[in-house]
């Protein structure tokens, strides 16, 4: 299939953190959501409180704003991750995940 020029760079993938596990920070130049499936995991900006993101939930992060999400310490969660790039940032140290 032939797809409009602005989505032929979007990628997306199904993402599972288990108990703990986390991304690093992070940024993405046009966004990202994620679709949460399964679990209950945390998602932080930089700077502000983690927030809750539960399946059934869609969780946008606006672009360049660094931030970054995973599981709670006591469970998984699974989400569709849908971006169209990423820039990396340092790891999240487990102070940050655990305030």
């Amino acid at each position: 299939p032939v797809f409009p020029p602005e989505i032929n760079d979007v990628s997306a993938g199904e993402v599972t953190f288990l108990p703990g596990a986390r991304s690093a920070w992070h940024t993405h130049p046009d966004g990202q959501m994620l679709v949460v499936t399964h679990g209950t995991g945390w998602v932080q900006e930089r700077g502000q409180e983690k927030q809750v993101m539960q399946a059934g939930d869609v969780v946008w992060c606006p672009p360049e704003i660094e931030h970054w999400h995973g599981a709670t310490e006591e469970t998984s969660v699974t989400h569709y991750a849908i971006q169209t790039g990423v820039e990396w940032g340092e790891l999240v140290t487990d102070e940050e995940y655990s305030q």
